[in-house]
């Protein structure tokens, strides 16, 4: 796997909070209640988000994916950290990365989703 964002927040997430969210804001879910897949369309097409293991995380390989999981996360009312304690959020309709004072922002929520999960070139 790459590089790994997670959600966190103070209380446990529960996959039935989990489930009931993601039916909410449309995005799909396979597997179990131990582990699972959280799938989000664009298109005619299922994309992979996050994995769910009792926690969940994700490794995004676009903008559209940190968007995905970024929508995820508010919905949850959780944080979304990367591996190295930067954290993703949605302000004002905008995706950002905020990393101390720093902050980057990937664009606008709605154009990230509707440009779809185009991958990063290296």
């Amino acid at each position: 796997m790459g590089y790994e964002l997670r959600v966190e927040r103070p209380a446990p997430l529960t996959f039935a909070e989990l489930a009931n969210v993601l039916g909410r804001a449309g995005f799909e879910f396979r597997g179990s209640q131990e582990a699972g897949e959280v799938l989000a369309r664009h298109g005619d097409g299922v994309h992979p988000v996050a994995v769910w293991d009792g926690a969940l995380s994700g490794a995004p390989g676009s903008d559209w994916h940190v968007a995905q999981l970024v929508r995820v996360s508010s919905l949850l009312g959780a944080d979304l950290v990367g591996e190295d304690g930067e954290s993703y959020t949605l302000r004002d309709g905008v995706v950002e990365q905020v990393n101390g004072s720093a902050a980057y922002e990937f664009g606008k929520i709605d154009e990230i989703l509707a440009a779809g999960p185009a991958v990063w070139s290296s």
